[in-house]
């Protein structure tokens, strides 16, 4: 009945006039830059008594569409308070306080906001597809293959300004809105010139000055940069662009397979102490004065190398079991990942007048060189052998991003903004490879010691290398115009635009041999690089009487490449103003038309699969403001917003992802999801720097995308539209400041600062008895592959984080303490098939973090000192399944307590 009355209610608020943001007019009465900036008007609530006479901070740097392109160094009111959306703000003194090295860490102590896996922000509770990430306002392509959205933890904190996350939906933001949107603005053009160097050195508890795991590599991988050693051999990439399969038995499989293996890129070598983590990092920018116009131009660049090291348990059980003691798969892993990550940010900003034009670019490059060695048994292959397998992997992410962003007046009562940008990310993985060695157990000559069988003996696997690269290009440009009808009323309307471009290719080849099997057992105990050295290419019986016959198998060369395209069109229009006195209303409606195509691209055969969807939508949002008083104000929201299935998703063929170790397997058949969404909050700013705040939400989501495990001699992760999902919860957050000088001269201008939020948030999945999945190959029950009630993908009841800090008004002298707890939450849907397994879950726990910031005054310098201490609890990382007799550890293991120092001196 609620969803009933909605649809009515929403249409009549898009035949409004359409209005968008617009830009400060005054210093004194400056609207936020958020998606709703408008002209100075009674909307904002005026500030409690004594408010204006305060030297309030300055607003953080926020670039939106639709909203002005930046807002710096302005008095204005809290952001949160006078946006007409809810919307929570870091600023760059909010990420500086969290002493976080990446903005996903920063944004997991935000309401309701939490971080899973590698940098994916899930925002209340709906997973990654369901959050939307831009930079400076303009959409971000993504380096992973299996995901349309880009990984947070790529992001130094040292390049963003300030991030804000809109939880509420308005039309100048992309359809594609399910939790909310993060964006992401980069540093500004500085009023003054300035050069900051700094540096930092950390120490994990669990991996620096402990026993690692590595490989050679080459010289210049510390750089994140291969010296060439990984390049493609000629006749690898000949084959490559050949549109050919390769014939395991031909001159080229061995000419090829002679080259692969090597010494730097296969031998796992122990590192008895590993090195600490450090950091390096260099900004400075400047201005000129250009006669009635002002030039600006920031600069900067870091470096960052890490690495870590866990010890994990790693479990599966039988299939189609329910019994968690039929395990087939009971092993340990030692991984250690050294991560490099090297950034920079180029910025030019113009600016005369009420004009200004301001062009970023921003370079990331994000390396993991990866060593994993896992050892256990394989119960159900064979329960007397015992198995160790070694990985080595290389991978390379890079963000490219450049984007022209202009605001323009005109007149006095209307604005112009425009607005480009260009974005390209690549994956690069050459050379994964995988080795397994066997103990039989057996008594023989070899049978006690472990031997590479490759894949000659019944239950033993293949080596395999493997190839890999994606590219991604993002263009968008889009522009919009608003004018103020009156002092109280502004309208805007607005074009945008978006096409991704996606090409991802994997070519997997498989090492076997064929020949006798004794001397391919006395062959196997060698290390990796002399087993497959040149000579062993040509070993045949035929050639040289030795019967070994190497064989090199294109596994996947049907399926290895994908194409993928993405085209958005979109004209918005909204509203802004007063109703009343005490009443505003933010409304408006975005059409989108979009056309998404995955094509699938397989070399050995002339014609591939195209699964194309194309769809409009009308997309209206309103948001009404009401206050009580000048401090007090209650907001409700209402909208409908849309998630479109991922590029990888769609294509049926199995894609393995090394990272995750996990297999996939897309489904031409989904559709898109859509989304009603319904908010109500309350806020209470009683002081300038404090409040109270506690809403309530609900979403609806009609066709929500879900995963599934299935086995099929082995798991398999594939993907169906649930019937239907619920998901509604509340949240609760409170900031206060206590001065402390009565607490003696050492106090007097000392502060305790408290900030607390609390999300609790349920979602249930609507299955019902005659609903109906469709796949590829079928159309089946709902209930075959979705449980009733049971709760979405990665979605915790319980998010809570505590801040307790000490500051000095005076000066940078901050100590923070933070606690952060998340409850448990499904990371991946139990097995499917006649017996259901349970699902497998994450705990995350409880944290403590500890952040000391100090400033001294050297000379005419400043000069920082950070003191940090991470996960003071020990918390590890638990993953696991609960049966009713026992709990399976499906991949848990230890994380150490983290101790950084870092310093950096302002010129």
């Amino acid at each position: 009945m609620t969803k009933l009355r909605l649809v009515p209610f929403l249409l009549f608020s898009t035949m409004l006039t359409p209005g968008i943001a617009k830009a400060q007019e005054s210093d004194t009465t400056s609207q936020p830059a958020t998606a709703q900036n408008t002209t100075a008007r009674n909307t904002m609530a005026a500030p409690p008594d004594g408010d204006d006479q305060d030297a309030a901070a300055s607003s953080p740097d926020i670039s939106i569409p639709g909203g002005a392109i930046i807002v710096t160094g302005k008095r204005q009111l809290n952001i949160e308070r006078a946006a007409t959306e809810v919307v929570s703000v870091l600023s760059s003194e909010d990420i500086a306080r969290t002493g976080e090295g990446d903005i996903a860490g920063a944004l997991g102590h935000v309401t309701g906001l939490s971080v899973v896996g590698s940098g994916y922000v899930y925002v209340r509770g709906l997973g990654d597809r369901y959050s939307l990430a831009l930079l400076n306002g303009s959409p971000l392509p993504s380096p992973e293959p299996l995901k349309r959205v880009v990984p947070l933890d790529m992001f130094p904190t040292s390049v963003v300004a300030s991030s804000l996350v809109q939880k509420t939906y308005s039309v100048n933001f992309p359809g594609e809105f399910g939790g909310g949107v993060i964006n992401l603005t980069t540093q500004a053009v500085p009023d003054e010139s300035f050069l900051t160097i700094g540096g930092g050195i950390g120490w994990d508890s669990e991996t620096t000055n402990q026993l690692s795991y590595g490989y050679y590599g080459s010289k210049t991988d510390w750089t994140g940069y291969d010296n060439g050693l990984r390049r493609i051999p000629q006749d690898l990439r000949a084959l490559f662009n050949s549109n050919e399969a390769l014939s395991a038995t031909s001159e080229t499989a061995n000419d090829i397979g002679a080259v692969l293996f090597t010494g730097r890129n296969s031998v796992v070598q122990k590192i008895d102490h590993t090195q600490p983590n450090f950091s390096v990092n260099l900004e400075g920018g400047t201005s000129f004065d250009m006669g009635g116009a002002t030039l600006g131009l920031i600069v900067s660049g870091g470096y960052s190398n890490k690495t870590q090291t866990r010890m994990a348990t790693r479990e599966a059980t039988q299939g189609l079991s329910a019994d968690y003691d039929q395990l087939i798969e009971s092993n340990t892993a030692v991984q250690t990942d050294n991560r490099i990550v090297v950034n920079g940010l180029v910025g030019l900003g113009l600016e005369w007048g009420d004009n200004s034009i301001r062009w970023t670019n921003v370079y990331i490059h994000d390396t993991d060189k990866n060593t994993v060695l896992t050892s256990g048994k394989k119960p159900e292959q064979n329960d007397s052998y015992d198995y160790m397998t070694q990985h080595t992997g290389w991978y390379e992410r890079q963000l490219i991003d450049s984007q022209i962003v202009g605001e323009f007046k005109p007149a006095d009562d209307t604005t112009i903004n425009l607005r480009a940008g260009y974005a390209n990310s690549k994956r690069l993985a050459p050379y994964e490879i995988t080795a397994e060695y066997v103990r039989l157990n057996s008594g023989t000559t070899t049978g006690d010691s472990y031997v590479n069988y490759l894949g000659s003996n019944s239950g033993t696997s293949p080596t395999t290398v493997t190839f890999s690269r994606l590219n991604e290009d993002v263009w968008s440009a889009g522009g919009d115009v608003s004018h103020s009808f009156s002092t109280s009323w502004s309208g805007t309307v607005g074009y945008a635009y978006q096409i991704n471009s996606r090409s991802n290719m994997q070519r997997e080849f498989d090492v076997y041999a064929t020949g006798d099997s004794t001397t391919i057992a006395d062959l196997g105990t060698l290390r990796l690089d002399v087993l497959l050295q040149p000579g062993m290419w040509y070993l045949a019986s035929s050639d040289t009487g030795v019967d070994y016959d190497l064989e090199l198998r294109d596994v996947n060369a049907a399926y290895g490449a994908f194409q993928a395209r993405l085209i958005n069109h979109a004209y918005y229009g909204k509203v802004d103003g007063q109703i009343t006195d005490d009443l505003s209303i933010d409304a408006g409606v975005r059409w989108e038309y979009a056309k998404l195509q995955s094509i699938l691209k397989p070399v050995v055969t002339a014609t591939g699969s195209t699964i194309t969807s194309k769809n409009e939508y009308f997309l209206p949002a309103v948001t009404l403001t009401y206050q009580f008083t000048p401090a007090l104000q209650l907001r409700i929201a209402a909208s409908k917003t849309i998630a479109r299935p991922q590029f990888r998703e769609l294509i049926y063929q199995v894609f393995y992802d090394p990272d995750s170790n996990r297999s996939y397997q897309g489904n031409p058949k989904l559709k898109d999801s859509q989304l009603t969404n319904l908010e109500g909050r309350m806020e209470w700013y009683f002081d300038r720097q404090d409040h109270l705040s506690g809403g309530v939400f609900y979403k609806h989501i009609k066709n929500p995308i879900e995963s599934y495990l299935y086995y099929s001699n082995g798991f398999y992760t594939s993907y169906a539209n649930a019937p239907a999902a619920n998901l509604y919860g509340a949240e609760f957050e409170a900031e206060k400041h206590f001065e402390l000088y009565g607490l003696g001269k050492a106090f007097e201008t000392r502060q305790l600062v408290l900030n607390a939020n609390y999300t609790i948030s349920k979602s249930e999945l609507k299955v019902g008895s005659n609903d109906v999945v469709d796949l590829y190959t079928s159309t089946s029950p709902a209930e075959d592959y979705f449980v009733d009630g049971a709760p979405l993908t990665g979605q915790s009841r319980h998010l809570a984080n505590l801040e307790i800090g000490l500051e000095d008004t005076d000066h940078l002298s901050q100590q923070t303490l933070m606690l952060n707890y998340a409850s448990r939450r499904v990371t991946s849907r139990g097995v499917v098939g006649s017996v259901r397994q349970p699902d497998v879950f994450e705990y995350p726990g409880f944290t403590i973090d500890f952040v000391v910031r100090q400033g001294i005054k050297v000379g005419g310098s400043e000069f920082e000192l950070k003191l940090e201490g991470r996960n003071l609890t020990g918390r590890g990382h638990k993953e696991y399944q609960t049966f009713e007799d026992g709990t399976v550890q499906f991949n848990s293991y230890a994380l150490g307590r983290v101790f950084k120092a870092s310093a950096s001196m302002k010129f």
